[in-house]
C-alpha cells in the first residue's frame, strides 16, 4: 500500500468515524449505552447523579472502546478506540460542550439549570479519537457480538397452535 493510499483510508475512516458518531444518537462506550453529543472532533457525554451512569472503566486519561450504530440499519457500524479527559468546568470546552449537550438532553428535571448541576455534580467527558478504527465495513467480525438470552420462565419454545393463523385471518375479515 503506498503512502498516498495509506493516508487516503486513514482519512475515509475519520470521517466514517466523526460521520457516524455525529449521527448516531446512542453509542456504547466499553459496552454501556449513552447518549451524547460530537463537538470539535470527539464524542462527549455527561454521566453522575440525576443523568446516565459513568460507563465501566471511564476515568480521566483511560482508554475507551466506543461502538457506533448504524442510523439506517441500526446494525454495528464503526468501533474505535478513544482517550477520556474528563473536561473542567471552569473551562471553555468544558462550555462548548455542556451548551452541545444541553441542546440533545431531553426531559430535564431542572431545566435551564441543567449546566449548573453539571457542574456541581456530574462529569462530563471528551473521548477523542485514538487510533483506527478496530471495526468498519470491510474489516467486520465474523460473529455478531450478541449475547445469548438469559434464561426465563417467561419465554416459550413451543411452537404456536396449527390453527391460530386462520383465526387471526377470520377476525379480521369479521372487522
Amino acid at each position: 500500500m503506498t503512502t498516498q493510499t495509506a493516508a487516503a483510508a486513514a482519512a475515509e475512516q475519520t470521517a466514517l468515524v466523526e460521520e457516524a458518531t455525529k449521527k448516531s444518537g446512542l453509542v456504547w462506550v466499553n459496552g454501556q449505552p449513552v447518549w451524547h453529543a460530537w463537538v470539535d472532533g470527539a464524542l462527549c457525554l455527561v454521566a453522575g447523579p440525576g443523568e446516565q451512569p459513568l460507563p465501566p472503566a471511564l476515568a480521566d486519561g483511560a482508554a475507551a472502546t466506543v461502538t457506533v450504530r448504524s442510523k439506517d440499519k441500526g446494525g454495528r457500524l464503526v468501533t474505535w478506540p478513544a482517550r477520556a479527559a474528563l473536561l473542567d468546568p471552569a473551562s471553555d470546552a468544558w462550555r462548548g460542550a455542556a451548551a452541545e449537550l444541553k441542546s440533545k438532553r431531553l426531559n430535564s428535571p431542572d431545566g435551564e439549570g441543567v449546566t449548573e448541576r453539571w457542574a456541581r455534580e456530574c462529569g462530563l467527558f471528551r473521548l477523542a479519537p485514538d487510533g483506527p478504527p478496530s471495526e468498519h465495513p470491510g474489516a467486520m467480525p465474523a460473529a455478531s457480538g450478541a449475547a445469548p438470552p438469559l434464561p426465563t420462565g417467561a419465554t416459550t419454545r413451543q411452537p404456536i397452535p396449527a390453527g391460530l393463523p386462520r383465526l387471526v385471518a377470520r377476525r379480521r375479515k369479521k372487522k
